[in-house]
């Protein structure tokens, strides 16, 4: 048996403020192999001007702040470099392929003049996804994170494992991302603006972990991936096309889809989001106005009826719900389905045209309109219609609890384009 691999001595890349330090850092022995790349402490430090890449040792005649010599380093640096090979050769002879645990235990036993110590403490490190565990109760318990967003990091722990089950935070520096986002692209076939967001969530848990003194590799803190992204699609449905759906006539083989239209309507009428409108009360509901406290930003928002909205809770006003609920609401994922149902049969079929990118491949994309609506196009479509009726955008705010100018401006944009196609007509007259 003969297992391919590569052992080098380089120093350790650290940054203080965004400046690379290059006084006293450590050297490691890293060694790569079956797909498994594993950093080892030597024990000792060097500036790195006096440390020779392409050689991987220390120049000659050069001393660092211990007053270590080059030749006493350099003779270590040989030492566990034909230790770990003799290590190697072993395993082959067993005829087996060890795993990162096995291979520093085996090392650890064998050099211990100046690194036992700190490999022993790695060695009793929880795991990395055992980390991750570890920064999913915590951080979910006290953002008070939604199922959705549970289901997002398992999703994140997930694409990690697949990418390389004994993943360690020493793997992802620059290089190691870079091999991640590589993955998301060609294995995962992943979007560009998906692999952005899965790159967000790891730096988030990466950042944690850091602060936490689970590692010390702040490699990702400037990793910066080239993607390109175009700006999302904002998906909403004009007047006309509220109307339209508004005033389809059900089929009788397909009344499961007015209970679905209601409540959809109530969203493009109230701007609330599906986990609202799923939790909305009877105690929520007052005279003239709805008060609610949003599951997602825990925002304290009182919204207005108008006589859409309110129609449609008189219709249900005497029908009983479990837990006092006012409206009729099933999942979010069969809501969407039966929502793309609804819209096909209204003929919603505005062609929608969207670009995106995998790499740096350039994909457009033509969809008719109803097959790209879910539940959150209600909400889209409030504020987009609210906007273009010429109400502020602070007020919209106020009913959508958005509290950034920023996230209002797509819809900002789009209200100019409607009003500006709108004065076009006054040219046919």
């Amino acid at each position: 048996m003969n297992i391919k691999r590569n052992i080098i001595f380089t120093l350790e890349r650290r940054k203080k403020i965004d400046v690379l330090v290059t006084d006293n850092v450590p050297i490691r022995m890293r060694v790569i192999y079956g797909g498994n790349r594993i950093d080892f402490s030597t024990g000792y430090r060097i500036d790195v001007s006096k440390w020779e890449s392409d050689k991987q040792r220390v120049k000659n005649g050069c001393t660092n702040k211990l007053k270590q010599s080059s030749s006493e380093i350099n003779a270590d640096l040989l030492e566990y470099y034909t230790n770990i090979q003799n290590i190697f050769k072993e395993f082959e002879v067993a005829n087996v392929t060890p795993t990162p645990e096995k291979l520093k235990s085996a090392f650890n036993k064998k050099c211990r003049k100046n690194i036992s110590d700190e490999t022993e403490t790695e060695m009793s490190k929880a795991s990395f996804m055992n980390i991750f565990d570890e920064f999913l109760k915590e951080c979910g318990t006290q953002n008070n994170w939604s199922d959705s967003t549970y289901k997002k990091f398992a999703a994140v722990k997930n694409h990690l494992t697949n990418f390389n089950s004994n993943l360690t935070f020493e793997m992802l520096d620059d290089s190691g991302i870079s091999e991640y986002v590589n993955y998301l692209r060609d294995k995962k076939e992943m979007r560009n603006s998906s692999i952005g967001k899965q790159i967000g969530f790891l730096k988030w848990f990466l950042r944690w972990a850091l602060k936490k003194g689970h590692h010390n590799n702040n490699a990702f803190e400037i990793f910066k991936p080239k993607l390109k992204n175009t700006q999302k699609k904002v998906i909403f449905l004009t007047w006309d096309e509220l109307n339209k759906l508004r005033n389809y006539k059900i089929p009788a083989t397909k009344q499961y889809l007015e209970r679905v239209r209601d409540v959809f309507l109530f969203t493009c009428f109230t701007g609330l989001r599906y986990s609202d409108v799923y939790n909305l009360k009877t105690s929520d509901i007052k005279d003239n106005h709805i008060e609610i406290t949003t599951v997602k930003t825990a925002d304290s928002l009182i919204i207005e009826l108008n006589n859409h909205s309110r129609s449609i809770l008189e219709k249900y006003k005497e029908v009983h719900f479990e837990n006092n609920k006012v409206l009729p609401v099933i999942t979010n994922q069969k809501m969407n389905d039966y929502l793309k149902e609804l819209a096909e049969l209204a003929e919603i079929n505005e062609l929608v045209g969207e670009t995106y990118y995998k790499g740096n491949q350039r994909i457009d994309q033509v969809t008719p309109k109803h097959a790209l609506l879910g539940t959150h196009a209600g909400r889209r479509t409030f504020i987009c219609n609210a906007l273009s009726l010429g109400i502020l955008p602070q007020v919209v705010m106020k009913w959508t609890g958005h509290s950034d100018y920023k996230a209002m401006k797509p819809y900002i944009d789009i209200a100019d384009d409607i009003k500006a196609n709108a004065m076009e007509k006054f040219n046919q007259l």
